[in-house]
Parts: structure tokens; sequence; C-alpha cells
């Protein structure tokens, strides 16, 4: 019989560390729902400690979620388990994820504590984490810089203290496949008490190695494997939840375990994380990109179209592509549209929001002939972000764009209770709309990225923009879609404002020192 393997998802946790990918309430709960659906093991659905935002969201996301078990980090201290262990209070199965760094680097010049002073605050927060639950994960923070020895020792103090998971971070992404397995297998081997708990890995992408450091160390005996959907997470990313689910899934011959995950909810999965956190997902990633299954080379496509086994090592159905797909048009009822928001997991709280959403749908139908999943998610998202921090609002845009002219564009906001209208030129007309806004904002923001992607196919599918603004050393992303491209764009920013102006700056405290 297989081992099973646990997937440990950190979307909501060390995803939401990405530069601007912060995510309000609302939105972890919609997509802690998805990572239900999608039977992740274990959502670590915040940092509580971290800011009264971020608490709540772990509340609200153990409120909700049943047949997942919901964890929440907390450094080695009693005030960060004890605020964990109250925010999970309500999780129908809970887990406190507790940490403490140990490479020599960060125990001499962050922590400043002796090796002795580590465990014993290690040892300390096992047990208080274990007044709250059973369940009891402990990370040793930069373990891929550890030295063995101190590992073994440290690891050895936890299980006896009540830990029921290992974790063992390449936190700055500094290991090698081949060195991390064997760290794994050694640590397995040389720790007494090792058969008492679970071993787990958390991979960084700095040197693009996550996936392949994970893999070998399931290959040595890992049966926990903390991931993110689209591989979202801080500076270079984590390890992709998709990639590791399917090579484990695929090569069922390489491997000795396998998840309980139902992929074909991964690409559903994926595209509303991309579409919440303003992140797209580029074309050739694997398993989600847009190319992923396409085949464009003439041999490949005659080899595909006598037996798909050619070049395809598995199918796209099994990850979601063309599965769990209703198409909705302007003549679809309140009720099928109640009934697909259900399916995708986005249920309405009030009668008040199904109506406003439904509103909004068939103002898309109108100006679009067919509205498939994704269109919906857009229009959920969008919904969801204007009623958590919707200050400025776009009234009106007018923009003329003719050969041989320079481009200007008017438009009018709602902005603290008044209406304002600006004008700008610019070199198109995005350019000019922006500028026109930025008139009226006074912002003083850097425009530090601006991206364009096709929602669906065809001519009329909305394209769905994302910009990223800087300001003051806060970085923030804005989306807006809409199935004209420069109204998009308009929506785009203005949404990065509002989130620039008015959303709480969250810190991560377990940036800072212990």
């Amino acid at each position: 019989m297989k081992d099973k393997l646990i997937i440990f998802d950190t979307t909501l946790r060390d995803g939401e560390q990405s530069p601007g990918a912060s995510m309000t309430r609302d939105e972890k709960v919609r997509i802690a729902r998805a990572l239900e659906r999608l039977k992740v093991d274990v959502i670590e659905a915040g940092f509580p400690a971290a800011s009264q935002g971020d608490f709540e969201s772990v509340q609200a996301v153990a409120g909700v979620v049943k047949d997942s078990t919901v964890c929440g980090l907390a450094r080695a201290l009693n005030k960060d388990i004890d605020r964990a262990g109250e925010a999970l209070r309500g999780a129908n199965s809970a887990r406190i994820h507790t940490f403490i760094a140990t490479s020599p680097i960060h125990m001499q010049m962050k922590l400043q504590m002796s090796p002795e002073q580590v465990i014993e605050h290690a040892v300390r927060a096992v047990k208080r984490a274990r007044q709250y639950t059973d369940n009891v994960e402990f990370s040793p923070e930069d373990a891929g810089r550890s030295e063995e020895d101190f590992l073994c020792r440290i690891l050895e103090a936890v299980i006896d203290a009540g830990a029921t998971t290992l974790n063992i971070p390449d936190t700055v992404g500094y290991s090698m496949p081949q060195q991390f397995g064997a760290t794994i297998a050694n640590l397995r081997q040389r720790i007494p008490n090792a058969d008492k708990a679970i071993f787990s890995v958390h991979c960084h992408n700095d040197l693009g190695l996550a996936v392949a450091n994970s893999l070998a160390a399931v290959m040595n005996g890992a049966r926990q494997v903390e991931c993110t959907i689209n591989g979202l997470g801080e500076r270079a990313g984590n390890a992709s939840l998709e990639e590791v689910v399917m090579a484990v899934r695929t090569r069922q011959d390489f491997f000795g375990c396998d998840s309980r995950l139902d992929t074909r909810e991964i690409v559903t999965c994926s595209k509303l994380v991309s579409s919440i956190t303003g992140f797209p997902v580029q074309p050739n990633k694997a398993i989600v990109g847009a190319n992923a299954f396409a085949h464009e080379s003439g041999i490949h496509q005659d080899g595909v179209l006598k037996s798909r086994e050619t070049y395809e090592i598995m199918r796209a159905e099994d990850v979601g592509w063309s599965t769990n797909r209703m198409v909705l048009g302007k003549h679809s009822g309140r009720n099928a549209f109640k009934t697909r928001m259900i399916e995708l997991g986005m249920p309405f709280s009030s009668e008040t929001a199904l109506n406003e959403a439904f509103f909004r749908f068939k103002q898309l139908a109108d100006k679009k002939h067919d509205i498939f999943d994704e269109d919906l998610q857009a229009l959920i998202s969008e919904q969801s972000g204007a009623a958590e921090e919707e200050q400025i609002k776009l009234l009106s845009l007018k923009v003329c764009s003719e050969t041989g002219e320079v481009p200007n564009a008017s438009v009018t906001i709602r902005s603290g209770g008044q209406e304002l209208t600006g004008s700008a030129q610019g070199g198109g007309a995005v350019d000019a709309s922006l500028k026109a806004l930025e008139s009226l904002l006074h912002t003083q923001a850097t425009l530090a990225l601006y991206s364009v992607n096709n929602i669906t196919t065809g001519t009329d599918a909305q394209g769905e923009v994302t910009v990223r603004l800087e300001k003051a050393g806060r970085i923030v992303n804005g989306s807006g879609a809409d199935t004209d491209i420069v109204i998009a764009s308009a929506k785009a920013y203005i949404n990065a404002v509002n989130k620039l102006n008015y959303l709480e700056l969250r810190q991560h405290p377990q940036m800072v020192e212990v």
C-alpha cells in the first residue's frame, strides 16, 4: 500500500508575503474553500500574531473549513502561540506551527542566543502549543544551513515535548536536491525517536530548485510537503503545489506515496489565486500555464492525434482544464448563476450580495456572448475587492485615440464623496487614462508593473490588467477586468491606489528578531 503524502498549503501565509499579494479576509476565505475542494490536507491560514487583520483571517478560515486542518504560524514565543490558539479555537481540526532559527548565522546575528537557549525556547513553545492542540508542527528555520548534529539534538527534544510534525525548511533556497535529500535521510536515521513524527519540507525557489528539493526529500522519507498554489511566495516563491502533486501522481512507478488531492480542481484554484493576488500565471508554467497542454510543432500534433501518450504524460482533464465547465450567457437565469457560483466555491452571504453580483453578470453578458468560469471568478474578485476597500470609484472614462493625433483621456471618479474630473494626454490610450487618474489622485507612486492577460479566448474576452505601485517602501498589486482593456487598466490602477491608501500595512514578525 502506498504511503500518504500530506499536502500542506501555505498560499494564505507564505504566499501572501509576495510583494503586493496581501489578501483581505474574505479573499482568504474564498481561497481556503477552494483549497478544501482540492482536498488539501493542511491549510496554513496565516500568522495570527502578525496583525489584527491576520488574526481575524485565520479565525474566519477556521470557522468555515471543515474537511482540512487549519494551521496558524507562531514564533517560539508564548504570546504568539496563545494568539494562534485563540484564532484556531473554532476549527474542526487545528494545528499550531511554531518555529525558531537554528543556523549559526541566525542564532548569532538575529536571535543572539546560544544553541542551548534555542533548544530551551523550542521545547517550551511546543509544550505550550500542546495546551491548545495535540497537532503541533515545529520548524528549525534555515535548516538548510544548520549543522546536522544540532538539528538532531533540537528535533529529538521537540519530539519528546510533543511535536508530531517536523518541518525541515530550506529557508533561503540554498540546498541542492541530492544534498537536501541526504539531509532528510540522515535525520530520520540518526534521531532516536524519529518514528514518532512525520517529516516535512518547506523549500524556497531562489535557485529554481524548490520542487526538485521537495521531491528529493519525498524520495528520502519526507511525507509532508509545504507548498503554494502557482509557487507563490516571498522572493522567488515556494515549491509549486501543482508541480509537486502531479510529479508524484504521474510517476507512481518512482514514488512510494501519493496525495489525496482531487487534481481536477487544480486549474480552478490556480486561476482564483492569480485573480485575487494579481499575479498572472506565465503561459509556459507547468500544469497550469495556458501552453502547458498546447502543441505547436506539427510532429507533436500528429503524434498526439495518433496517440495522446506520445507527447502528453498526463491528461489536461486530470488537472481541470476541461472539467467542471458550464458556459452561461445573457439568457441564463438567476438560479443557474447562483448554482454555478456555489459550485465554484463562491456562495453569497445574502440576497443583496447575490442580486448585486447577478446585475454585474448581466452587464457582462450584454458585452460578451459566452461567460466562462474564469469570467465569473474575475467578476466576483472585483466585486469583493470593491466591497472591502473601495474609497475611490471610477464613474466614467472617455478616450480618443486617432492616427496622427496624440491620444487623450477624460476621466471622472468619486473620491471622498466628491466627483472629480481630469484629463491628460499620453503615448497611448492606456497611458493617457492613467495620467488622467494620477492628475486627480496625486499618489506620486511608481508604476513598477503593468501586465495584461486575456481571461478567456476570443476577441470579446475580458482582459485582466495587473498594475503594481510602489511608494515609500510599500508595494501593492491592483487588478481590474473588462472587455475594454483601457477600462480594465483604469480599474486596476484605482484598485491599487485604494489598497495603497487604505489597506492596513501588514508586518510579518517572522522577519524580525525573537
